[in-house]
């Protein structure tokens, strides 16, 4: 059973820490309940297929999960993307992982970005939602004021079900100050909804590059590291492989990437889920069945979200991704070389600067690239073993 229990604190924690930016970049988008209800499906039942297959293959404890860095860079891009072009550039940020994991060029094209850069745009760009955290104080006080102290008072006894707890403590809190309507909710099975694909160059740039730098260095490589760090060998090629592929066939449906889990991942792949390093992959065919288990019932996770006042989302996303933020600012000041240009890529990528219909994550990756190479003179050379990886893991 340790397996089992384990596989399941990952997928509550996931559930109930950063995925309310999910719903959040649904709002944004206009989309109503059935569309909101399709991501949840898609992006639920993909995950759960993909970590359960990956871990009954290799008899490692594969843990998969959507991109949480994605998913708060979609909370901006919506807001200007339509709908049908975002879905052609999540298909087509997920060939570009298919490709990637096929061709074993995965440490290669992760070298060409320095990894103060990717910190630094991954802080910029998650920068907003950290300070919507206190931002709500001044329309909510009392509910504002309530989960950030209760944050850091679970924080210092429990770090990692701090986002969980505050979660619950704000649910009861809003219950018996009524103001969260449950009354007509009924538990409902998803159903997915095909939305055709429209590819445009505005979205190819503003939304699937950036999608896919952001999953590769924000999620895939903490990932990985994690797995050889608790003495696990599985190829990372048929990792992106599948996950890339998954998420091509799930991108109609709403979902925008899944990939290897970080973080939360440690639950099952440390001694935590078994004390036999054989057993634990246990954990991942646990966590797989349960995200299939709530995809199933997306309707009724979408409309319990929805509910919530809009300063309870904001301030729990935003309180979920201050580990995130400090330590992708600890990574982009990391190394002296590249300080100044990973703090001009946090600076331009946090300006969200908009040109040519092009979004700011593109444009704070680019002035940052140019940046380092105008100090620098080129960009580093690294050999793969080694080689630092940068902070500001999200999962």
């Amino acid at each position: 059973m340790h397996p089992v229990v384990a596989g399941l604190i990952s997928v509550i924690v996931n559930y109930g820490g950063t995925f309310i930016l999910v719903f959040q970049a649904a709002r944004i988008a206009g989309l109503g309940p059935d569309l909101t209800a399709s991501w949840v499906w898609s992006v639920s039942i993909g995950v759960g297929l993909t970590g359960f297959i990956l871990s009954l293959r290799y008899r490692e404890p594969i843990i998969t999960a959507w991109s949480t860095p994605a998913a708060a860079f979609l909370v901006t891009a919506l807001a200007t993307t339509p709908y049908a072009e975002a879905i052609g550039a999540y298909m087509i940020s997920a060939a570009a992982f298919v490709l990637l994991g096929i061709s074993g060029y995965f440490e290669k094209v992760i070298r060409l970005i320095p990894p103060g850069i990717a910190s630094g745009l991954l802080a910029g760009i998650l920068l907003q939602f950290g300070i919507g955290a206190f931002g709500g104080a001044t329309i909510d006080p009392l509910l504002v004021g309530l989960l950030i102290v209760a944050y850091l008072l679970i924080k210092r006894v429990s770090a990692r079900y701090a986002v969980v707890g505050i979660l619950s403590l704000g649910l009861i809190f809003l219950v018996t100050q009524n103001r969260v309507d449950l009354s007509g909710l009924q538990l409902q099975f998803a159903a997915p909804i095909f939305t055709m694909p429209v590819f445009s160059v505005n979205a190819l740039l503003s939304v699937a590059l950036p999608l896919f730098l952001i999953t590769l260095t924000g999620q895939y490589m903490p990932g990985m590291l994690l797995l050889r760090n608790d003495g696990f060998r599985t190829s990372a090629n048929p990792i992106v492989t599948a996950t890339g592929l998954g998420s091509l066939l799930m991108a109609p449906f709403g979902s925008h990437a899944f990939n290897i889990a970080a973080i939360t991942a440690a639950i099952a792949t440390g001694r935590e889920a078994h004390e036999e390093p054989s057993k634990r992959w246990i954990a991942g065919l646990a966590a797989g069945s349960f995200y299939i288990l709530v995809g199933i019932f997306g309707v009724t996770l979408a409309a319990v979200f929805m509910a919530f006042p809009a300063t309870f989302i904001t301030t729990l996303a935003g309180l979920a991704l201050l580990g995130t933020i400090g330590g992708s600012l600890a990574g982009a000041m990391a190394d002296p070389a590249s300080r100044e240009a990973a703090l001009i890529t946090f600076l331009a990528s946090a300006a969200n600067i908009n040109l040519l219909g092009i979004g700011g994550a593109f444009w704070g990756l680019v002035i940052g690239l140019v940046a380092y190479l105008i100090l620098n003179g080129r960009l580093p050379r690294r050999s793969g073993a080694g080689r630092a990886l940068p902070a500001g893991m999200v999962k």
